[in-house]
């Protein structure tokens, strides 16, 4: 079951300084259009060999994407095998923070 969190709480945690463990699943052109600046990139297609990028030992991960739905996936399958993972609900299209373009 998906552990949802809002782009507002996100947000609001970054603006305080909160240190997130923040992966966005978006494949690399979706990616390099726009990311929030303190997001890692692991690609959903590529997520079976990038465990280690998740770096799981910084507390929960927090997934997004465009929507949710592949973050969602993600969540609940990280969840499945042991992980603290949630989705942030809305995904980039309710993003309102800041957005980076590039790798």
């Amino acid at each position: 079951m998906n552990k949802l969190q809002s782009t507002d709480e996100l947000l609001k945690r970054l603006q305080q300084g909160e240190n997130i463990n923040l992966v966005d699943v978006r494949e690399d052109d979706e990616w390099e259009d726009g990311h929030i600046p303190q997001a890692r990139h692991v690609a959903m297609s590529r997520l079976q060999d990038s465990m280690d990028e998740l770096q799981a030992d910084s507390g929960t991960i927090w997934l997004i994407c465009r929507s949710g739905a592949r973050s969602g996936r993600v969540s609940d399958y990280l969840n499945a095998i042991g992980y603290d993972a949630v989705n942030v609900e809305g995904g980039m299209l309710a993003w309102e923070g800041e957005v980076v373009q590039g790798r």
